[in-house]
């Protein structure tokens, strides 16, 4: 049994670390995205099984994404959006953390809920993300530059 467990995460690191090699910029939100709720629908069937522990690292690890989620939102450019979309995932890891001491699967339901709709979101403009940061795209992008803005 345990070879079989060994087997099946080295399949899964490798997969994940294929689809990591493979994304775009959007591509990787939405695989973090889909880390975070994989790893807030096992802790749910920890709560159900009393796996406390398994529970506890899964539910850091999804407010661990969600920080990133957080972090990486571009602020200054994003305008309200952004800022309301950080506050949403403050929201979120809140709520994550309360359902780790509580035990509680409706918080997780919550937090998957509104992850969901932002990652419906997010996958739905994909195509225009894509094609507007193509090279030699019209308005240079629509995705955060590394490079620093021209001086006026």
């Amino acid at each position: 049994m345990n070879a079989q467990k060994s087997r099946l995460a080295a399949y899964e690191s490798v997969s994940v670390q294929g689809g990591v090699a493979a994304a775009d910029p959007h591509g990787l939100i939405v695989l973090l995205m889909d880390g975070a709720m994989e790893r807030m629908a096992t802790a749910r069937g920890c709560i159900e099984h009393r796996e406390i522990v398994r529970k506890a690292k899964l539910l850091h690890s999804a407010v661990r994404i969600i920080a990133e989620l957080r972090g990486v939102l571009n602020l200054a450019q994003g305008g309200a959006i952004a800022q309301n979309l950080s506050d949403l995932y403050d929201y979120m890891a809140r709520r994550l953390i309360l359902a780790n001491a509580q035990n509680d699967v409706g918080c997780i339901n919550e937090v998957m809920s509104l992850l969901g709709e932002i990652r419906g979101a997010w996958v739905a403009i994909g195509p225009q993300v894509r094609q507007a940061s193509a090279p030699g795209a019209l308005g240079g992008g629509m995705l955060p530059s590394t490079s620093p803005a021209p001086a006026a």
